[in-house]
């Protein structure tokens, strides 16, 4: 039997094995998902992708075994594979068996809890022995009797291949190592793909059932070792009673007492009460930074600035999209490491404001004109209550496909569609708009603009472009019955490029934003204002009080502070006015005076510099211990 036969063999033993679970939870929790407007049986094919995804990684080490193993050690060779095949298939065994009740309990695949409860080896042997001591010896049965009739069954089963001629086996090596990287990658685009791609429903448990548990503990386990482990400790060290406190008294929040499983929720009062329910849109801009709201490249911006509440002094969390989209629909601040958007913790019960308004009765959306499993957005924004994601395979007949999807004004045309069709039903509707186009390489359709600079893809034409779906999108929409009943926010995610010699380019984290819409009076802010500010702004205009815990505050608030955290690679920036407070991991904390741009080094302000730590350690907290909900 050749290399190839050997390997697909195990390949669709594997597969068999996480069929057979996914069949099993698709049929315990069908009456879950029956209903759904989705297609359920693309469960099964859209699981298949990431069972190959584990499949062809396990299948990496018997390749090489076979390829490169010499005949003479055929017999040492033969045994290995004979125990590592034993293994992983008890393994997996294992692990779809351990996932009914891991289900039933969290109504979830196994995930970063999984993994975490084995830091408690005691408690959780007692309450397993308790609680699943037949399913466990069922399981442990299962596995034992597989094991023995597998070692039994391929005594020399892998002798043939070991004893053919070792030139012909490493022949063979390079074309099913490609295979086997085709299977392991899944995606003929850009990105790999990732969980991400287990998430095509807006029905949570569906998504759930299409995952690989193995793929859904592996990556949890790289997130939290990769972007969350020790990574506090770099910065400093301060009691987390002491760091909300100060955090709480900067923002002018008054939080709840430490054991609150939301500490900085609160009740705010909205000061444009009305009995409408407002509908929300949030068009959140690709790497536009102000330095390019000028006339010649973002004139369509500059006239809503007119007719607008204009954050003269907006700034950015820090320098990636998902930081842009966690400020902008959540209110968090930039938490170390990676994001919360890739973060394992906060892929469920983290808010934002669809759990805000939901209760309310709004529906809530996500539209992109790309592939929303791009820095795992769908899984976030599905997993976090949000009950649509349009994406690039939504378009139909879209005018203009560039690298990163559809392009800004078929998402402009497909927002308007979309609203005025939940409109006409009576519907309202909270959404995020995330524009594509300013991105490199800067693939813009012809003649809608006239280019600054002509022949080139560059940034400056590419805004130009994306003011100009800007401009159209309201355009449409001024003419449309829902135009009226509905709150708009324009803001940037980041700038296109944070650079600066500065250890905190303060400068390069100005962004663009506005709120436009009826009942808000044209006007500039002139003081400095963060993601969530806006976004708190925003709110208190849909003129219904509520409770959240965003880390910011309407500018009509009393308690309003001029502050905001800018987060640069490793470093953190508390601004305070002009005064800013910087941490750096195994530095030495500095104050800086912002002048003309550049920080200039003054004499330390040590209770500012406890500040900014305590934001850092703050961030942490809420994140690590699921307090921000």
């Amino acid at each position: 039997m050749s290399i190839l036969k050997k390997l697909f063999k195990y390949y669709l033993i594997i597969i068999s094995i996480f069929t057979v679970g996914r069949a099993i939870l698709f049929m315990l929790y069908f009456d879950r998902f029956s209903s759904s407007d989705s297609n359920y049986w693309l469960s099964f094919l859209y699981g298949l992708k990431m069972d190959t995804i584990v499949a062809s990684m396990l299948l990496v080490i018997p390749l090489i075994v076979l390829s490169f193993s010499p005949k003479n050690f055929s017999k040492i060779s033969n045994l290995f594979l004979r125990f590592y095949f034993a293994f992983i298939l008890g393994f997996l065994i294992y692990i779809e068996n351990t996932t009914f009740p891991f289900f039933a309990q969290y109504d979830v695949r196994p995930n970063f809890k999984f993994v975490e409860y084995l830091e408690y080896p005691i408690e959780v042997f007692n309450m397993i022995i308790a609680d699943y001591k037949l399913a466990l010896s069922i399981t442990f049965l299962m596995i034992g009797l597989f094991i023995w009739y597998f070692l039994k069954a391929t005594k020399n089963s892998f002798i043939p291949i070991l004893e053919t001629s070792l030139i012909k086996r490493i022949i063979w090596f390079l074309p099913l190592a490609i295979l086997l990287f085709i299977g392991i990658r899944s995606s003929f685009g850009h990105r790999p793909a990732n969980i991400s791609d287990a998430m095509y429903s807006n029905n949570r448990i569906l998504n759930e059932v299409t995952k690989n548990s193995l793929y859904s503990v592996g990556y949890a386990i790289y997130a939290n070792k990769k972007y969350a482990s020790n990574v506090i400790k770099l910065y400093g060290k301060m009691p987390i009673a002491n760091a909300l406190s100060r955090v709480e008294q900067r923002l002018g929040i008054k939080g709840n007492s430490l054991t609150s499983n939301s500490i900085f929720s609160r009740f705010e009062k909205t000061h444009f009460p009305t009995e409408k329910k407002k509908n929300l849109v949030i068009f959140l801009q690709e790497s536009l930074g102000y330095q390019f709201v000028r006339p010649e490249i973002t004139p369509e911006l500059l006239k809503l600035k007119q007719k607008s509440l204009w954050f003269e002094k907006a700034y950015s969390n820090g320098t990636r999209s998902i930081r842009g989209i966690a400020g902008s629909t959540a209110g968090f601040l930039a938490v170390p490491g990676k994001g919360v958007l890739k973060r394992s913790k906060s892929q469920s019960n983290f808010f934002t404001f669809s759990s805000l308004l939901k209760p309310l009765g709004y529906h809530t959306m996500f539209l992109y004109g790309g592939e929303a499993r791009f820095d795992n957005m769908r899984s976030w924004f599905l997993g976090n209550g949000f009950d649509e994601i349009v994406e690039e395979k939504d378009y139909v007949n879209p005018t203009y496909v560039a690298t990163w999807g559809a392009s800004d004004e078929d998402l402009a045309n497909k927002g308007n569609e979309r609203f005025s069709e939940l409109y006409e039903q009576g519907q309202p509707f909270a959404a995020l708009m995330f524009s594509s186009s300013n991105h490199s390489p800067f693939d813009i359709p012809q003649g809608r603009v006239e280019p600054i600079k002509k022949g080139e893809k560059c940034v400056e034409n590419a805004i130009q472009y994306a003011d100009y779906a800007i401009g159209k999108f309201f355009a449409d929409a001024q003419k449309l019955p829902y135009y009226k009943d509905t709150i708009f926010v324009v803001i940037s995610d980041h700038n296109v490029r944070v650079y600066g010699d500065d250890v905190v380019p303060v400068n390069m984290f100005h962004i663009p934003a506005l709120i436009i819409g009826e009942g808000v009076e044209a006007k500039i802010y002139e003081k400095i204002a963060s993601q969530p500010d806006v976004l708190a702004t925003a709110i208190d205009y849909l003129g219904k009080d509520l409770n959240y815990p965003i880390l910011g505050q309407s500018i009509f608030s009393d308690n309003k502070k001029e502050v905001t955290l800018l987060q640069f690679n490793e470093n953190y920036a508390l601004r305070v006015k002009n005064k800013v407070a910087v941490v750096i991991p195994n530095q030495a904390a500095e104050t800086y005076e912002y002048v003309n741009n550049r920080l200039q080094v003054i004499e330390h302000d040590k209770e500012l510099e406890k500040d900014a730590l305590a934001f850092v350690i703050t961030l942490n907290h809420l994140y690590d211990k699921q307090l921000y909900k």
